[in-house]
């Protein structure tokens, strides 16, 4: 059994922000593999497929350790097997990292989680959601998607899509390698494996 889960926080104030780019991507998931509409369980949305849970915590992102602690819990998921997909402002909009560990980086939603598992050695997939000096950064992160960034969201939905593929059928350091490349734009790395 694997787990990915998508932080974001839940309502319509915060469906389209910047730091719900990891919700929307569960979403995208979902709706590909018309896996039809989530049920609630473990404070989130959640979905089944194959092997696969799909969660969207509900919890509000601070505290999105709770809603992942108790799936894999119940599930008794090793930490190899969880995958996080969160926004990251270090990166430029729409560039993914994938990373087997690491800190939270100053993400609460990823220290919340490494805090309520009480390890930081599970993979995550960084989406990058760019940075704009001249805003707060939490107006930048809670802010809408701008027209821009709008229009290259379903390219960037089927990259983490691709990413997510990749984790699931490869080992962590394989898909690393593949993901983390600097020409994926417009390949589908999937079938190169």
């Amino acid at each position: 059994m694997k787990l990915i889960a998508g932080l974001g926080n839940p309502g319509e104030k915060y469906l389209f922000t910047r730091h719900n780019i990891g919700w929307l991507s569960i979403e995208h998931i979902a709706v590909n593999n018309n896996l039809g509409s989530c049920s609630e369980k473990f404070h989130s949305q959640f979905w089944k497929w194959n092997d696969v849970i799909l969660l969207r915590p509900l919890t509000f992102m601070n505290n999105s350790g709770l809603a992942i602690s108790e799936a894999v819990n119940f599930y008794k998921i090793k930490l190899e097997d969880i995958l996080i997909i969160y926004d990251d402002m270090a990166l430029p909009f729409g560039k993914l990292r994938l990373r087997a560990k690491g800190s939270a980086g100053g993400h609460n939603g990823l220290k919340s989680i490494i805090g309520a598992l009480g390890d930081l050695n599970f993979p995550r997939l960084r989406v990058g959601i760019g940075k704009n000096n001249n805003v707060d950064m939490i107006n930048y992160v809670l802010g809408n998607f701008n027209e821009t960034e709008r229009e290259a969201l379903p390219e960037i939905f089927d990259k983490v899509y691709n990413s997510v593929d990749l984790w699931l059928h490869n080992d962590i350091q394989r898909a690393m390698t593949f993901i983390n490349m600097k020409n994926q734009e417009g390949k589908n790395k999937s079938n190169e494996i």
